[in-house]
């Protein structure tokens, strides 16, 4: 009698049946083991070939299985339906296993592809008491067709001779075993059509349970050849371009659900199984990278940025083997290898540093994570290649927008801590200087300290690190730095000032390092920096008025001989002038526009402080020694300008100060006194009333002359102060700070 087709490298099924003893609970559990041999399955017959066919074999299997009457075993048997349902959430629970289980499942498979091979020297399968089967040969022949290969059923059209699916796919001749298994499935469904399985459903499902168990055996040798391509061994291309070439006939031959719901003919879908192989071999392989500095990562920034160079490069070197070795193999069988891998250790990485975002700590850290995402992993040469890029289509952030956001609020807050924490240092630094009493520099003629060089490094590293991860961070440290330096200013002055290190080589090189810092932050930033122009002028004008304090301090002294009797006979001009010139001498290693700024208020001070002696004179002189007063009067500011000319002072304004009161003083023609003031009033529209007193008070005049003089005075004054307040004037300060007596005005009406 003919059997029907069999399913090579299948188990024997035992009676009821392997597939009874996993879902039909009302049956006893048959005691028996299956044997590593494969044994053929009779087709279906009515239950009188089916007594006459029964094997001794089956006949002890019934024995032992208890006294259930066979009556009951066929009206307690489940629809086909149920069996149907049962097996396909047992193929689920096998296929949803974890990425860790991989390793288990590919092993499990390997043992039971091995299994399922028979013994090339034997073309008869063994019964499961370990003899031979009493039918003979697994294969039975049909009117002198030759037997089975390996207890299936006849040999499959094209398969070699000795190898069954199972050697197929160990030896990964995917294609091969997989058209023995269509051909197989095809015949399965042939004879389901037909009514063959009419007297018996669950021999169909369990031949076809068998035939989805090599399937999920190609299937794992598919995962197995995705995990292996990435390893050490190399790419195998043959068995790249043979997996390609097998999901593609698999989508062909599958490529929709069948109407009838037949999980036989089901789609695979390994295609979709492909691709998780291929995320879970980029999530081994990340996780891999940098495993022996996971621990560095605690260590700080340092340990941060060697697990991550290491990350970087592993993921380049697998990325860049993908693009030259293995998209070549896919692409040519039309498979998207490249979006695929791209598309999963870029995923990968994102969870990677989605742990490492969790843990990090401190400005630096932070800052290596922002900058490896932005600066090495978004580089367009990460891959090493100019003809490598790392994006062929859009992807996700490396980082979500909402940890993106927290790494940089995080970062700008330990920031903002850290560059205060830096100017202190900076404060440290100079106090240091000036507690050893170091000398400043001079550097291309000019007054140097580190500090402005101090900052501008400062300010120039944050906000060149910041603008290399983002626009926004960028402007966000340059306010912090903007900040931070307003605050520093007026710390650094009130500690320069107080400490003992002042003098006019440390004075100018402050000034010059504040003028140093308003001009290239202003011009390097502009539009951040422009609020810390006023408190940096404000700063370089008090070391200005601090720097004049001190030529003050030097010459006041030798301002109170003017106006006596031995200013008349000697040259006590001298000796000031040559502290001035000393002075000036400092000025020439400042920066040019605040030492003109400084020489012009000098030479201010010069003038003025000889007309306050001049109109608040010790001794009042007469006659001759007026007039020869008036003449030394001549002589010292014809000496005070050429002084403060030759060194430069631009401030020819003050030159008719000294001369016109000397003038007043020597006219002999009373009448051309008046002359003499409009010249005064004119050229210095911030002389008041009580400096006209005091300048005829010196003169000695007569009450009449004096009172003509002064009512002229007074139309000259309000003329100008009308054009003081129009703008006119020039605004220049000279007679306004000087301070004469109140008793003058009464000394002159008196007269």
């Amino acid at each position: 009698m003919p059997l029907g087709p069999e399913i090579q490298g299948c188990p024997p099924p035992p009676t009821p049946g392997l597939l009874r003893l996993l879902f039909i609970p009302s049956f006893p559990a048959a005691k028996m083991s299956l044997s590593p041999t494969v044994t053929s399955w009779p087709e279906p017959h009515s239950p009188e070939e089916s007594d006459k066919l029964q094997t001794p074999e089956q006949d002890t299997e019934q024995a032992s299985s208890g006294d259930v009457p066979s009556t009951h075993r066929e009206d307690s048997r489940p629809g086909l339906g149920t069996l149907r349902r049962a097996f396909s959430r047992a193929r689920r629970r096998a296929l949803g296993q974890a990425p860790g289980e991989d390793t288990g499942l590919l092993r499990r498979s390997s043992h039971f592809l091995r299994s399922l091979r028979r013994p090339r020297d034997d073309g008869l399968a063994a019964a499961p008491g370990g003899g031979r089967s009493p039918e003979g040969p697994s294969g039975v022949t049909d009117g002198g067709s030759r037997p089975s290969t390996t207890g299936v059923g006849p040999e499959e059209p094209g398969q070699e001779e000795g190898k069954s699916v199972a050697d197929l796919i160990t030896e990964r001749q995917l294609l091969a075993a997989f058209e023995q298994l269509r051909q197989l499935e095809t015949r399965l469904l042939a004879q389901k059509a037909s009514g063959t399985f009419g007297q018996d459903p669950t021999g169909f499902a369990r031949r076809a349970m068998d035939v989805c168990l090599l399937y999920d055996g190609l299937e794992a040798e598919i995962r197995a050849i995705v995990r292996e391509t990435l390893g050490p061994g190399g790419v195998d291309a043959a068995a790249l371009a043979e997996l390609a070439r097998v999901v593609r006939a698999e989508e062909e031959a599958h490529p929709v659900p069948p109407a009838d719901g037949d999980f036989l003919l089901t789609p695979r879908r390994w295609r979709r199984h492909w691709e998780d192989a291929v995320t879970r071999s980029a999530q081994e392989r990340v996780r891999q990278a940098g495993a022996g500095d996971a621990a560095g990562a605690d260590e700080g920034a340092s340990g941060l940025a060697r697990l991550l160079a290491e990350l970087g490069g592993s993921v380049r070197r697998d990325l860049r083997k993908v693009r030259l070795q293995v998209q070549p193999v896919y692409s040519a069988a039309g498979f998207p290898a490249w979006e695929a891998y791209l598309r999963a250790f870029h995923g990968a990485v994102a969870q990677r540093l989605q742990e490492l975002a969790r843990d990090a700590r401190g400005c630096e850290q932070l800052y290596v994570l922002l900058d490896w995402t932005a600066n090495v992993y978004g580089s367009p040469d990460f891959l090493g290649a100019p003809d490598l890029t790392l994006s062929t289509e859009p992807l996700p952030p490396l980082l979500a927008p909402s940890v993106w956001a927290r790494l940089e609020s995080d970062y700008t807050s330990f920031l903002e801590t850290k560059i205060t924490s830096c100017f202190d240092g900076i404060l440290q630094l100079e106090q240091s200087r000036w507690v050893a009493a170091e000398a400043p520099d001079v550097l291309q003629g000019l007054y140097h300290t580190p500090l402005s060089i101090d900052i501008h490094m400062l300010v120039a590293e944050h906000v060149k690190a910041a603008g290399a991860i983002s626009a926004e961070l960028e402007a966000t440290t340059l306010r912090i730095c903007a900040r931070a330096l307003g605050l520093f200013l007026p710390r650094f002055e009130k500690a320069f000032l107080q400490s003992e290190a002042v003098s006019e080589p440390h004075l100018g090189a402050s000034i010059n390092a504040c003028e140093e810092l308003r001009t290239s932050l202003l011009a390097r930033f502009p539009g951040t920096f422009e609020e810390l122009e006023k408190p940096l002028v404000a700063a370089v004008c008090v070391f200005q008025k601090r720097l004049l304090q001190g030529l003050q301090y030097d010459v006041q002294p030798l301002f109170r001989v003017l106006c006596t009797k031995a200013w008349l006979t000697h040259d006590v001009l001298q000796p000031l002038m040559d502290k001035v010139v000393a002075f000036a001498h400092h000025l020439e290693h400042v920066a040019p526009l605040r030492a003109q700024e400084t020489l012009q208020e000098a030479h201010r001070y010069v003038v003025r402080e000889y007309l306050a002696q001049v109109l608040r004179p010790r001794e009042r002189f007469r006659g001759v020694d007026r007039v020869t007063g008036s003449q030394k009067m001549g002589l010292d500011a014809q000496a005070i300008g050429n002084t403060f000319q030759g060194l430069g002072s631009e401030a020819t304004w003050l030159g008719q100060a000294i001369p016109c009161v000397a003038d007043i003083l020597g006219e002999t023609y009373k009448d051309d006194i008046g002359r003499h003031l409009e010249t005064l009033i004119g050229s210095y529209p911030d002389i008041r009333r009580d400096h006209v007193l005091a300048i005829l008070a010196l003169r000695r005049l007569g009450r009449r002359r004096n009172q003509r003089l002064l009512r002229h005075a007074q139309s000259l004054l309000r003329a100008a102060a009308k054009a003081e307040g129009s703008g006119a004037a020039g605004g220049h300060v000279l007679f306004e700070e000087i301070q004469v007596p109140t008793s003058v005005d009464l000394l002159i009406t008196c007269i």
